[in-house]
């Protein structure tokens, strides 16, 4: 008899929560912090180095040049900036959506240290006579704006300018801001046409007043910025830009909505294809689905998170591994099903033999993901943060959600004698009696004895890393400037770009070079890389260049040598932090020999995306290390689930006595989890492929290494983890004297040595 209270409360729970967050999605939306890539902004790095010689760069001189810097912030009216203190000696600033970037840089890193000179630029008053916010724009008798001082001593600048006076006929007192001893000099600069002093009145009689005004060839608006930046005070330390980009608004208003549209129809066609595979669990799925989509964005909201470019693609992919979660489940109940169990009982089982591998692959991702962040920088490790987040609300939806939805129904009865519901014919299905168990289930992949053609794997394999370590000396990668220091310009236009267009146009500002690529669906974006890092004042200069010429504002980053070279030695340290962090954790839950086999899995899908860049000539960013630890932890979560299942099976076995009992055990794992192997890495090729082709072209290269990486780790963490594993585990049995080796060589002749 049909439970009713039971698909009542199902009813109930699915309008309540489709209600809430219908209601309050879009708010959640609208207050979600947007990175630089998303809406255009300004991201630079700083070297704290001593203003005076003698001076220690300490905790305190550090956080004093954050509230400066803080400051002036303040004056540009940038609401919610980063500034961020990184390790003994550097400072990062984000100011995402700053609408004029070369102010703010500008604003940035002006030491604004006021100094009165004379004639002879001897020191005669300095910023520290000014009272505090003594400063404010004014205008003076004809009308033209000037800056107005308040002097904390008037006695102090009637001595001053006392002693001007006697300096006729060189009575000037010059105001400088930034003045450098030994480059800079009044003499040299009263003849320029601009010189680089802000002012040099003539006095004529002393002043008793604690008043000086400015005035110089100011707008009002140049004007209250000099006030502001004198009021905010100068900065106590010297700094000495070492990495920057810049993204204009358009390109990230154009990023936002690409990668937004790729994701909704990545994940409608998942929808699609787990209703029609697996059923009513299917859109069950769809609704844990929403639900996990919903709470990655209510929570990092609450955790008040900048989402990137890379951050979406994280939640898209976190999608296709939440999809995995349900299949394993969905997987698990079926062959529940088919042995003879009731769908109660089958859903009772499946669900509990699914949690432990699901588990246990979601940890491997998160420990990954953790060694992503701790050595990403900015954008990487607002990946890292989302694709962390998304695990951990995968699971909670996944395992908790699904199975309280589906739960209600199941114990409704309402499936009852109905297995079609969950995609199973009433032909596969057999009765209790038959004493059948999940090891006895037929599969499609039954013909196939993968243990046996284990040869054919390694001699594949080791072809392919063999090539790709030919290629590799060869061609070496095609690095970008994060590793390798340099200038990047991205341009944009409204219409079609061509090489020697954009070539002409740098060449127009005396940079020159041959590595500039055209890009975008209509051949509309171009990018130039160049050796050494332009001036600050070059890239203002380029930057209202080109906006007048293409119609919109060009991104451009910098990084120093240094920069480039740590940012190497951190994705290199990454890798390695997260294959040692892997072994251990699989030796603990496992044994060591799969955690050999999986390391090793690992390690050869990671050369191959390597390998596989190095011959297409991608450019290699920092982005693609993302989506290589990305693929790093896709791959041990597909061996992980691949291993459960031989860990579960060899526990069915209860002894091994031949070396053919273990490869029975790794045939019939496989076996089983062909299907959700196959299923999962087509959903998440989905979102990706979705990425590829409607995504932002900013994270192509990321799309196309998550593309090759996931095809390459389904193989290895079928065939080539495994065959490892039957070989390591044959040599240790034999070693301990359970396998006979005479005996085995007649029964498995072709057993390769180790």
């Amino acid at each position: 008899m049909v439970k009713r209270s039971r698909i009542v409360a199902f009813l109930l729970v699915v309008l309540l929560l489709g209600s809430t967050m219908g209601v309050t999605t879009k708010n959640i939306v609208k207050h979600i912090k947007l990175g630089l890539d998303l809406q255009g902004g300004f991201e630079v790095l700083y070297e704290v180095k001593p203003a005076k010689k003698g001076q220690v760069i300490d905790k305190n001189t550090m956080a004093s040049t954050a509230e400066a810097l803080d400051r002036r912030i303040n004056v540009l009216g940038v609401s919610e900036p980063s500034i961020q203190i990184e390790g003994k000696n550097r400072i990062r600033v984000q100011l995402a959506g700053v609408e004029d970037q070369n102010e703010a840089r500008r604003i940035l890193s002006t030491q604004a240290n006021l100094s009165f000179r004379d004639a002879n630029d001897r020191l005669m008053m300095d910023g520290t006579d000014l009272a505090q916010n003594g400063a404010k724009q004014s205008f003076d008798e004809n009308g033209k704006p000037s800056v107005s001082l308040k002097l904390k001593s008037a006695d102090k600048f009637r001595k001053v300018t006392q002693e001007i006076v006697n300096m006729a006929p060189n009575n000037v007192l010059v105001i400088w801001m930034d003045y450098v001893k030994g480059k800079d000099s009044f003499k040299t600069e009263v003849a320029k046409k601009d010189p680089k002093y802000l002012s040099a009145p003539t006095v004529k009689e002393v002043f008793n007043q604690d008043t000086v005004s400015i005035v110089g060839n100011f707008t009002a608006k140049e004007a209250q910025t000099l006030s502001s930046l004198l009021n905010a005070g100068a900065l106590p330390v010297k700094l000495n830009e070492i990495y920057s980009t810049s993204v204009g608004a358009k390109f990230g208003t154009q990023a936002l909505h690409d990668t937004v549209l790729a994701g909704i129809i990545g994940v409608l066609i998942i929808y699609a294809f787990v209703i029609f595979y697996y059923r009513f669990p299917g859109f069950i799925a769809t609704i844990s689905l929403s639900i996990y989509i919903y709470l990655i964005l209510l929570i990092f909201d609450w955790m008040n998170g900048v989402l990137t470019l890379p951050g979406i693609a994280a939640i898209i992919l976190g999608i296709g591994m939440a999809v995995d979660a349900n299949i394993i489940t969905y997987e698990r109940i079926k062959e529940e099903i088919k042995v003879g169990k009731s769908i109660k009982s089958a859903f009772q089982a499946g669900e509990k033999n699914a949690f432990t591998s699901i588990l246990d692959s979601n940890l491997t991702t998160i420990l990954t993901a953790s060694v992503l962040f701790f050595y990403g920088t900015s954008s990487v490790k607002g990946f890292a943060t989302m694709l962390i987040l998304s695990v951990a609300m995968s699971f909670l939806t996944a395992v908790y959600g699904s199975r309280l939805l589906l739960g209600l129904w199941v114990n409704s009865r309402f499936f009852d004698k109905k297995p079609s519901w969950f995609g199973v014919k009433q032909s596969e299905i057999h009765t209790l009696s038959e004493h059948f168990d999940t090891l006895d289930l037929p599969t499609r992949f039954d013909k196939v004895d993968f243990a046996k053609k284990r040869k054919l794997f390694f001699i594949v394999s080791g072809t392919l890393i063999t090539l790709g370590l030919i290629i590799l000396i060869i061609f070496r990668l095609n690095l970008a400037i994060d590793f390798t220091s340099g200038t990047r310009v991205e341009v944009q236009s409204k219409t079609p770009l061509t090489t020697e267009e954009l070539k002409s146009a740098f060449e127009k500002h005396g940079m020159k070079t041959d590595d500039i690529v055209i890009s975008g669906k209509n051949n509309e974006i171009g990018a130039a890389r160049f050796i050494g890092v332009l001036k600050k004042n070059e890239i203002a200069q380029l930057k209202s260049d080109f906006t007048k010429e293409f119609g919109m504002d060009p991104s451009i980053s910098t990084v120093s040598p240094t920069v480039g070279k740590e940012l190497a030695k951190n994705a290199v340290m990454a890798l390695l932090i997260a294959s040692i962090g892997i072994i251990i954790f699989v030796s603990i839950r496992f044994e060591m020999s799969m955690a050999i086999a999986a390391i090793a899995a690992m390690l050869h899908d990671a050369f191959f995306m390597v390998a596989f860049f190095s011959i297409t000539r991608l450019e290699v960013d920092l982005n693609f290390i993302a989506a290589v630890l990305t693929i790093v932890g896709y791959s041990i979560h597909d061996t992980i689930v691949t291993f459960d299942r031989v860990r579960e099976n060899m526990h069915k076995k209860k002894r091994i006595k031949t070396f053919k009992d273990i490869t029975d055990i790794v045939n019939t794992s496989i076996r089983q989890t062909m299907t959700r192997s196959l299923n999962t890495v087509l959903t998440v090729l989905i979102t990706v492929v979705a990425l590829m082709i409607f995504g932002s072209h900013a994270i192509n290269n990321f799309s196309i290494a998550l593309l090759v990486g996931l095809v390459v780790g389904v193989y290895s963490s079928v065939f080539v983890a495994s065959s490892l594993w039957v070989v390591l585990k044959g040599r240790e049995l034999k070693n301990k004297g359970v396998i006979k080796t005479e005996k085995e060589k007649k029964v498995y002749s072709d057993q390769p040595q180790v």
